[in-house]
């Protein structure tokens, strides 16, 4: 870490708790601006259509345990 790194990371260390989380959000948000949004659109899409075919009754649910056995035997 740089020393210019080092000391913008007391002066934060110095924020209250709800300014350091914001700030924390603001930073890891700069990393999802290009390729990974994208992803995040498709699986809000693909969540969506799966939310809609199961209240559609074209999907049906299953419980946990049998999705953990399932898991287990692959």
């Amino acid at each position: 870490m740089t020393t210019e790194t080092q000391r913008i990371l007391q002066q934060a260390l110095r924020l209250g708790p709800m300014e350091r989380a914001q700030m924390i959000e603001a930073l890891l948000r700069s990393f999802d601006e290009s390729e990974h949004w994208a992803n995040d659109v498709a699986w809000a899409a693909q969540a969506e259509a799966r939310i809609d075919a199961f209240e559609n009754g074209k999907l049906q649910a299953d419980t946990a345990g049998n999705m953990f056995r399932r898991l287990d035997r692959r």
